[in-house]
């Protein structure tokens, strides 16, 4: 018998041919101009100096240029059929992390709001798990999280019964739960929505013990804290809730949710299943990773916090190759997947699973080097690497939450626990990044898995994004050192990566890591031409050469190949305009600082701190993001070699045009004049901050 299908693939085959003929024609022109450089480098009308770190710049930009390409080699659309999913009673059950760390940079409210939400997945209660860990520890969290639930057996039953797709309480009751709202009829629902409204806005349910509600199970988790011993972050907490969820609820499957990103769509389970229940990619399955979308983005998006080439083009590219990044969040894991790799030959007995049945408890007691094996590699914990091989095992329930298991779990969320294990090297999430959810997609590739990336007309998860230049650099900082880290680790993708996974597919991980290096080729662009167009220095073919022509054609076609990307994906000039802008901005800022993160790590200066981004929302902060206005405060330090650029290329460019005027020399000083002054329109709105503190 077929099985029914449910999920297509769909290589986008225009956009692909398109690409690959622009890549020719492209790369051809690059070819021309690097030779032009070569070729000219060493004649002695030429400033060895100037060339030489012009070409240097160039060949930076060729090499970013290549890599970036396997994002468009092979760009593929998916969709689900979740009507033809099992039955409800034989879907898998799936567990939700949610990690927060600071009730005052992600309040306590939008924290909740996500537990909620997951609560509310179209899924059955009997095999879903919400765990939220909470480092912070604080009182405040512990407390809401026990009004959340009592709010849950309101809330859960309200959605389940009208189908509300908008499960997130806060968002369901502003404007942006409107059109649902106002489209469901019939007085009982409207009862029913303003009794649920009083009780969400005052927390006071009466009368509400029905005990046939069914709920999901809801986990609190604060991880023991001491000194001496390593914290490890995230991927601390993330490998705690997996040996705590292991003895509670043992899903075969899990959800990763930043604390602020809310579930949007409660069908995200079901739709992630299409995957992971495909017999045809499910063995090599580990993750299926949905967009990061934000309820929060002006329509200006000044600051490209929709990530829109990111999510709309290079996450589809990468999909087509072997299986794209893992976001840190909205992404749904096969926890088999950190455990081991899909086609390892030599698996110890302890991941064998019987044909017929578990016979796990014989296994175990036959050799006590095979226990001693596995409580050095998992922790002295039997009912947790009992658990791992019971992962698959549908037939058993879940276990009723005894003393003993509630002891077994402080155990296992002890910061002892992983003394002399391989947690964090050879399974659970990686220890050797700050960005334990992208490295550890990254091993896993590496290992043989692979994922899919599904974009749904609806998003499933909606999120705050930041809303100044501050927390946007911070965020950007943090994500540059800790993926060039990476990139010039013994991990790199151009080493250890290109023997383990598709090379098109290695390149898409070059790209992340090596990217940032830009920021040396827009410093070096934003100095030199500037500072030759002011001494009169010619470091550009004359407007009249043919080889200016092959220049212009490389300027023009990268401007065209964004702006066609953009129009394609649903953008407009705006869009097009704003994230050239914002991406000169952040490339010789917070890819700067990223880069000499890592310098200053690698010399001794500094040590590895996890920056958390602030989630509260400023109203001032917000009201000026509205209006389309950078907001620079807070970031003086960021804006220092950008500040410096502006104002090198505005001297530059007013004295070098003085000098152009007056030796008429429009066809030598022509290239860098031009340069200079398109680097003063993409800045204006430092020029505009500049003229306004000023006045102040």
């Amino acid at each position: 018998m077929v099985s029914p299908c449910l999920n297509t693939c769909t290589i986008q085959q225009p956009r692909a041919t398109l690409s690959r003929i622009h890549i020719l024609l492209h790369f051809s022109a690059i070819l021309g101009l690097l030779y032009y450089r070569i070729k000219h480098l060493f004649q002695k009308d030429v400033s060895i100096i100037s060339w030489g770190l012009i070409t240097i710049a160039e060949l930076i930009f060729t090499f970013i240029w290549l890599i970036t390409q396997s994002f468009r080699w092979r760009p593929v659309a998916r969709s689900v059929v979740p009507e033809n999913l099992p039955a409800d009673t034989e879907l898998p059950s799936v567990d939700v992390f949610i990690c927060t760390a600071d009730p005052i940079k992600e309040p306590v409210v939008e924290v909740m709001n996500t537990v909620l939400s997951a609560m509310s997945l179209d899924y059955p209660p009997e095999k879903l798990a919400v765990y939220l860990s909470d480092d912070g520890g604080a009182a405040v969290t512990l407390y809401a999280i026990k009004e959340a639930c009592v709010f849950a057996r309101v809330w859960v039953p309200f959605c389940r019964k009208y189908g509300i797709k908008t499960v997130c309480p806060e968002a369901f009751f502003s404007s942006f739960g409107d059109d649902e709202r106002l489209n469901m009829f019939g007085n009982e629902f409207k009862n029913e929505e303003e009794n649920i409204k009083v009780i969400h806005d005052n927390m006071k349910i009466e009368g509400c013990e029905d005990k046939q509600i069914k709920l999901p199970l809801l986990v609190y988790m604060s991880r023991e804290r001491r000194p001496s011993r390593p914290h490890r972050f995230k991927a601390g907490a993330l490998n705690a809730l997996l040996r705590v969820s292991g003895v509670m609820s043992n899903a075969p499957y899990m959800l990763v949710l930043d604390c602020d990103m809310y579930c949007n769509d409660p069908s995200s389970a079901k739709q992630a299943m299409c995957f992971h229940l495909d017999h045809n990619i499910s063995p090599t399955l580990s993750y299926v990773q949905f967009p990061q979308t934000f309820y929060n983005v002006s329509k200006n998006d000044i600051y490209d916090a929709q990530s829109r080439s990111a999510y709309k083009n290079k996450y589809q590219g990468m999909d087509g190759v072997g299986g794209t990044v893992c976001a840190g969040t909205g992404y749904y894991l096969k926890k088999e997947a950190l455990y081991d790799s899909p086609n390892n030959q030599d698996m110890t007995p302890l991941f064998l699973k019987a044909q017929s049945e578990y016979k796990w408890e014989s296994l175990m007691f036959q050799s006590e080097e095979l226990l001693q094996e596995a409580e050095e590699k998992f922790g002295a914990s039997r009912k947790f690497i009992n658990s791992i091989n019971s992962l698959n095992d549908q037939r058993k329930g879940r276990e009723i939450l005894s003393n003993e298991i509630i002891d077994e779990a402080k155990t296992l969320a002890s910061c002892t626990f992983e003394e002399n294990t391989s947690w964090g090297e050879e399974i659970g999430y990686s220890y050797n990044s700050l960005l334990e959810s992208s490295y550890t997609g990254y091993l896993l590739h590496s290992k043989g898995w692979k994922s899919v990336y599904l974009y749904p007309k609806r998003p499933c998860f909606l999120g705050c994004s930041t809303i100044d230049m501050k927390d946007a650099l911070v965020q950007l900082m943090k994500w540059a050192s800790g993926l060039v880290q990476v990139g010039l680790s013994k991990y790199s993708p151009l080493t250890y990566g290109v023997s383990r996974m598709p090379l098109v597919q290695s390149m898409c991980y070059a790209y992340f890591m090596f990217s940032h290096f830009l920021s040396i080729s827009c410093f070096l662009y934003g100095i030199v031409p500037p500072l030759c167009f002011l001494t009169g220095t010619s470091v550009f073919p004359k407007v009249t050469s043919p080889w200016f022509a092959l220049f212009t054609t490389i300027f023009l076609s990268s401007l065209l190949e964004h702006l066609y990307e953009v129009l394609s994906s649903g953008g407009n000039l705006r869009t097009w305009w704003n994230e050239q802008r914002i991406w000169i901005i952040k490339t010789v800022t917070a890819c700067l600082f990223g880069c000499l993160d890592v310098l200053m790590k690698w010399l001794g200066i500094a040590k590895a701190n996890f920056r958390l981004t602030n989630k509260a929302i400023d109203e001032e902060k917000l009201r000026k993001y509205e209006k389309g206005k950078f907001d620079f405060q807070g970031a003086k330090l960021f804006m220092v070699p950008l500040t410096f650029l502006v104002l090198f290329n505005l001297v530059c460019f007013t004295f070098g045009m003085k000098r152009m005027v007056s030796e008429r020399n429009f066809e030598e000083m022509f290239g860098q004049g031009f340069l200079s002054f398109y680097v003063l329109v993409l800045s204006y709105p430092i020029l505009e901050g500049l003229v306004s503190k000023k006045v102040k």
